[in-house]
């Protein structure tokens, strides 16, 4: 047969590439036939230091707002000095079998100074009353995840009236742009409020009002300012409000801003924040403010797409296409579902701000959900796992800036709970960067918090091949972190094995010696430590040192029904349906457990998954979805995914899971544990990636976990550890062809099913193949 010449596949190529058109934009728009009735209902908008969530009401629009360094508290040292004298003690009884006793000695001599963290807060609320439009026609709410424009329609009274909102990174502000069509239509009233006890509202004669707050508990306030101006109708101040009279068009700016300048510093002026921006937008119409707005998102958002086929439901509002998942797979709905990860991870973690808490950076209760603080025993892990393989590597940036305040809080946690070198993070961290135990012994005492940390300064070279990144940034955090499990190993009495001794299996079993995934994540530490020594020709006594440890480090072990162990000895509980699935930490994120090097061990950690359920959190059921795609069961994932997507609060028999009913989605896609946590929107979306390229064994592997419900896609500026950007499509089940871009000048190495290419690269090459990897 004669082979078809190039320009014919690179034809192909672009046929099967999603161009920007319409209907690919509208793919990318989540849409609404009626207002938010309750938070989890409204829309989200960010530039990573504000965000604020959109209510589209007719008669009152509500837009509930946050900034991202609100928090209760102050800067504290939360180590505990005493705390080293009790860690002998502590061992012994572990070692004893006195789990109860050595918890109880924890919780009493170890411990965070105080016990718990602070809190993230909201900021305010900006309201919009509209009178006399209760009653519309052709309402619409949408979002656009091309653009990072939320938008409300509807007709009232023979006039239509649009509002576009947008949180613009290059401004550092949201925009509210408000038209109607026709004339001297726009009527309506303008006011500030917050949750804060003894805030002050205050309009003045310029259409401006200024909201001063100060959180209760605490050292920090702040100020929100927001300036509207208008074409025709006037603007005038009614009580505590601003009243704007039969105007064209309105733009409202707002800006926020707290005393917080760094963990240990609140002696910031936010005032004076909050106007240079609010002036520096006013000398701009809100059609400039926009268009930079979308130039800067786009840069980002534009260098991914996917498709994955059509389900029949894409004329279906989003919420009503949720509410039939359980029923059918909804395979758009879950290429959204990607780049709404995306789309969040943009909006709450930009580059100079910090990273995405619990919640991203909404949240509106005084009192929110496990404080929407930074879980790190694998929750804001998990906020950036889409980060590198999803093409917005920048992101991770503002997790970096957060662990580098971290690193001095651990170092000082180090020395004084267990007389250490280097640094160490527990479970959780705050705004104050704690790094102390927390909450309660039984599972606060943790110390892998800086080894996953680590984990992704390593992942992040691992993709992009940046060394003047990992000489002077991850390095000495990654070093520094490793010289602390030299120090904190211990030989367990038992066996002779150096174990982590005392820790947690997050967070599950108590207080225990020798957890497996703290092993796996020292491990995977200790190998990443010695590969960048030889990449950077430096510290070889260091990385000998780790060298020498490892093959002393406790083994991973088999258990009675055939399971992966949680621990040293066996008891592991079949009918255990717990949350956390952290023995598996070796098979995702981490790579150590896999086919190729310890098929054995995979198939125990498969067993383990079995035992564990289909069931669980949002963010649990995202965990599950990497896992099977790492055990390459396509199917089996999808079905996972198909879980997370349900409507949250679905029966678990609609569901198809097993076990009691948990996590799933809320009407506006944000991922419910339940009550909302952000990380299942960013671990599904990577996991959905992860079924369609894998890249942590050394080699690149296309659609390793390919289910049968997609026998059609493309996926477009996806990233492979290496240094490399694909593109590439399949048809009914079958690679099709497949474009390679060389990022970093590495040897590349493609897999797909039995068929394999080898070549070496230089910097900036771009390969074509054809389904059978043949070069083009």
């Amino acid at each position: 047969m004669r082979r078809a010449p190039k320009s014919f596949f690179l034809a192909l190529l672009f046929f099967l590439s999603p161009a920007c058109s319409a209907q690919e934009k509208e793919n990318l728009i989540l849409w609404y036939e009626k207002p938010a009735a309750i938070w989890e209902e409204a829309l989200p908008v960010g530039n990573g230091r504000l965000g604020a969530m959109i209510y589209g009401g007719t008669e009152e629009d509500h837009i509930q707002f946050n900034e991202e360094t609100l928090w209760t508290g102050g800067p504290h040292d939360y180590s505990n000095k005493g705390a080293f004298g009790y860690l002998g003690r502590i061992r012994e009884l572990i070692w004893q079998g006195k789990q109860k006793e050595a918890e109880d000695l924890a919780l009493e001599k170890f411990m965070s100074v105080p016990l718990h963290q602070e809190k993230y807060q909201p900021f305010g609320d900006l309201w919009l009353t509209f009178p006399g439009q209760g009653n519309v026609t052709d309402y619409r709410r949408e979002l656009d995840l091309s653009t990072a424009v939320c938008k409300t329609s509807y007709d009232a009274g023979g006039t239509s009236f649009t509002r576009e909102y947008i949180a613009s990174y290059p401004d550092n502000l949201i925009a509210i742009n408000l038209a109607c069509s026709k004339k001297n239509a726009l009527t309506f009233d303008v006011s500030l409020t917050a949750l804060h006890e003894g805030f002050t509202a205050v309009p003045d004669k310029n259409g401006m009002i200024t909201l001063r707050l100060k959180i209760k508990d605490g050292l920090l306030g702040g100020t929100a300012i927001i300036k509207t101006t208008v074409k025709g109708g006037r603007i005038f101040i009614n009580g505590n409000k601003l009243h704007i009279e039969k105007a064209n068009e309105a733009t409202i700016i707002l800006s926020a801003a707290t005393n917080f300048v760094s963990p240990s510093d609140v002696t910031g002026d936010p005032d004076a924040q909050c106007k240079k921006y609010v002036e520096a937008a006013v000398g701009q119409t809100y059609r400039q403010i926009r268009q930079k707005h979308i130039a800067d998102y786009q840069k980002y958002f534009n260098r991914f797409k996917i498709d994955l086929g059509s389900s029949g439901n894409e004329g279906l509002p989003t919420d009503a296409r949720i509410l039939k998942v359980p029923e059918k797979m909804d395979n758009s709905l879950a290429a959204i579902y990607v780049q709404y990860g995306r789309y969040l991870l943009l909006s709450s973690s930009r580059e100079g701000t910090y990273p995405a808490n619990l919640q991203g950076i909404w949240n509106d209760k005084l009192n929110p959900a496990w404080d929407s603080k930074y879980t790190v025993n694998i929750n804001t892990e998990m906020n950036y796992w889409p980060a590198e393989v999803l093409n917005i590597a920048e992101c991770h940036n503002a997790l970096f800036k957060m662990i580098g305040e971290v690193v001095p809080a651990g170092e000082k946690v180090a020395r004084n709970h267990y007389n250490a070198r280097g640094w160490v993070l527990h479970h959780n961290t705050d705004l104050w960067r704690g790094a102390a135990p927390i909450n309660a012994s039984n599972h606060g005492i943790w110390v892998s918090g800086s080894g996953w940390m680590a984990h992704h300064y390593w992942e992040h070279f691992l993709f992009g091949r940046d060394t003047d990144f990992l000489k002077n940034i991850a390095w000495p955090v990654m070093k520094k972190s490793a010289m602390f499990y030299t120090d904190f190993l211990v030989t367990d009495p038992a066996t002779g094995w150096l174990v982590s001794c005392p820790s947690n299996s997050p967070e599950n079993g108590g207080l225990v010696s020798g957890p497996t995934m703290d092993h796996e994540i020292i491990k995977s530490l200790f190998k990443a430590c010695i590969e960048s020594s030889e990449i950077l020709n430096t510290d070889a006594t260091f990385a000998d040192s780790l060298k020498k440890l490892l093959p002393s480090i406790a083994p991973y072990k088999t258990g009675r029904f055939g399971q992966l162990q949680e621990w040293m000895t066996d008891i592991d509980d079949p009918d255990n349906k717990h949350r956390h699935v952290s023995h598996l930490w070796g098979v995702y994120p981490g790579s150590e457990i896999n086919w190729k090097e310890n098929p054995g061990l995979m198939e125990a950690a498969k067993t383990s998954l079995v035992a564990r359920g289909d069931e669980g959190t949002g963010w649990s059921l995202a965990w599950k979805i990497n896992f099977w795609a790492r055990f390459k069961e396509g199917d089996h994932a999808w079905k996972m995914v198909q879980m997370l997507l349900r409507p949250q609060g679905k029966s678990s028999s609609q569901a198809r899971g097993g076990g009691s009913s948990g996590g799933g989605s809320y009407p506006n896609l944000f991922d419910a544990h339940p009550p909302f946590q952000i990380d299942g929107n960013f671990g599904g979306a990577a996991g959905i990636a992860e079924m369609l390229l894998q890249s942590h064994l050394g080699e690149i592997e296309l659609l390793p976990a390919l289910p049968q419900a997609i026998p059609d896609g493309i996926i477009k500026g996806i990233r492979a550890r290496g240094g490399f950007e694909l593109h590439y499509s399949w048809k009914e089940g079958l690679l099709q062809s497949v474009k390679v871009i060389s990022t970093a000048g590495s040897r590349l190495s493609l897999r797909y099913k039995d068929k394999t290419y080898v070549t070496e690269t230089k910097k900036g090459d771009v390969l074509h193949l054809d389904g059978n990897l043949n070069a083009i």
